[in-house]
Order: structure tokens, then sequence, then C-alpha cells
């Protein structure tokens, strides 16, 4: 295998998600460049780890998977920075562990980085929604609310500001550099849906390094499960308020003028042509469009008003995160 070796993490919490989790690593074995190694992170959840332990330790198949216990606070922050702290590859990918990679995913990361500026790669993440189809209602500018990639992304691959945190990849030097995933901002198992801690993490990276590329590779593709919980408003309009909490956090942290620098275009551009086509389709008779249409603009008053109260909660000090550094425990 020619190129930089590849270990990918996957961050686990619950057992209701096992049988998605052996899928996210059989998409990993089946690859066309093959990683390195597997790290499977569980969240304060021992018995899920020996269940995964015992699961890969019996696996005949010779590829290298590992089991870890997040050896920080709980979250998912603290549980990548667990897995990049283990991983003995030049580049770490992080994969959600109700997701599936194409076959030719890490191959397309790994061709990014013949370039020694690159120092992040995302990659376009598609829903698989519970029900069979997407809701009728629900605007694909808001597909972030499911972690998935939103209408409005450039398409290609193209610099971007940050890559999106469920389908990524980075150096391990830009660790070294930045340090961690900051603890306290992303999420937390089933709890609130905070989020952002990619962004952050990249701005911060990119201030540590200003000649750092970060690039979004539409090709390097994953499927992401949405549950049927999460086809509901009430869901979407929970995920809008925490992005602004979350968003008010990063803007805290490094600034409005960086924080917020995507969001503005894409508030002031994406959205209201995204109205726009739903207002249409209202018009024309065809399904959805006035939902579509309604809920893009619930959205953007939720996440505003999740903005403001989490801007007077950092100011008051309530709300606060870390940024670790990230000690190397193994190395290629």
């Amino acid at each position: 295998m020619s190129g930089p070796g590849i270990s990918v993490v996957i961050c686990a919490y619950t057992e209701d998600r096992w049988e998605d989790i052996l899928a996210a690593v059989s998409s990993v074995r089946a690859q066309s460049r093959p990683a390195l190694e597997t790290l499977l992170v569980v969240d304060h959840n021992e018995t899920l780890r020996e269940r995964l332990a015992k699961e890969y330790e019996e696996s005949a198949d010779g590829a290298a998977v590992r089991v870890l216990a997040n050896a920080g606070p709980r979250g998912l922050s603290a549980g990548r920075n667990t897995g990049i702290a283990a991983a003995r590859g030049e580049i770490v990918a992080f994969l959600d562990d109700d997701a599936v990679a194409e076959r030719d995913w890490l191959r397309h990361f790994a061709e990014a980085y013949t370039d020694p500026r690159v120092m992040a790669v995302g990659g376009r993440t598609e829903p698989v929604w519970a029900s069979g189809r997407r809701p009728d209602w629900f605007p694909e500018e808001f597909d972030w609310v499911v972690g998935c990639t939103y209408r409005g992304l450039p398409r290609g691959r193209v610099r971007v500001r940050n890559v999106l945190g469920g389908n990524a990849s980075f150096r391990r030097s830009a660790f070294d550099a930045a340090g961690g995933f900051a603890t306290g901002i992303g999420r937390d198992g089933d709890k609130r849906p905070l989020g952002c801690e990619e962004t952050e993490l990249c701005i911060r990276l990119s201030r540590a390094r200003p000649d750092a590329v970060l690039l979004i590779d539409d090709r390097a593709v994953i499927h992401h499960r949405v549950p049927e919980a999460r086809e509901h408003f009430r869901y979407f309009r929970s995920r809008a308020w925490a992005e602004g909490l979350s968003k008010a956090l990063v803007a805290r942290s490094v600034g409005a003028d960086k924080g917020l620098e995507s969001e503005r275009r894409y508030a002031t551009r994406v959205l209201p042509a995204g109205v726009a086509r739903g207002v249409r389709d209202a018009l024309l008779a065809r399904s959805g469009g006035a939902g579509r249409a309604g809920a893009i603009v619930a959205g953007v008053l939720t996440a505003a008003s999740g903005y403001i109260v989490g801007s007077v909660r950092a100011r008051r000090g309530g709300t606060t995160f870390q940024v670790p550094e990230v000690e190397v425990t193994a190395r290629e």
C-alpha cells in the first residue's frame, strides 16, 4: 500500500446501534484503499466495549480492529481525542457509528494528501431515511440537522473553512499544531444535540497553521442512517436551537468574523433561495413546498434564538469548553 497510513476512528456509545456499528466497520474493511487500522472508541459503556472487544477478538479475517474505552469525559469530542492519541496512521479519518462508507472513500481522502499543505479533507454525507424517503416538508438546505451534507455546500474538491466531523480526515500533525477536539461543546450520547466542535477545531487549526489547506471532496461518500425520531419537526427544531447555542460558543472562542463567516453566506444566499423554491413549488401545487419554505424560516428563527441565548450564557461564563492537547500513546 503506497501513500500515508490511514487510521479510521469510529466512536460508539450504545448497544442500540449494534448492527450499525458492525456495518460501519465492515464498510471500512471493504475499502479499495485499505485502512491501516480501525479504532472503535466506546463512550463510557463497559458492556458495549466488552461485547465489541469479543466480537473483533474472535474475528478471523485479519483486519486490524482495536476497541478502546473513551479515556476522557463523556462525549464525542473526548472519544475522538482518545482515538487520535491511539492512532498509528499519518492520517486519522472519522466515520459515524451509524454510517457506511462507499468503497473508494479512503482512496479519495488519500489522493488529496499528496499536497503537503492539505491538513484536512472531508467528504459528502448522504441521508438514509428510516421511513424510506425524505419527509416532504424537510428542506435539503437543513440536512445538517441530521448530520448530512446540505444544499449550498460547494461541489467537487474545493477549499472550505471547515470539514464536517462525521465524514472527515486530518493529518496527525494537525492535532500536534492545534490540539484536539474541544470538550464541552460536542455531542454527549442522546442528550441535547450540540455540535460545531469540528468547526472550532478547523478555525483553530487555520490560525495555528496559516498555510493549511482544508478541503471537501464530494467523491468521498458515506451514507448516514437517519432514525425515525429525527424525521419529525420536533427534532428539527431542537437541533436548530442546539446549533445556535453551539455557534455562540464558537464565536465566543474564535470571534464572530471567523465563527460566522460561512454562516453569513448561507443565511443571506442559500436560505432565501430555498424559501423561494418552496414558495414556487407551493404555487405549482407540488407536494411539501409550503412546508419546506416554512421549515427554513422556522429553522432560521430557532437557530438565531439559540445563538442569542448561547451568547448571553457565554458572556456570563455559564457555558465553557476546553481544548485538550492530544497525548500520543501509539504511533506508526
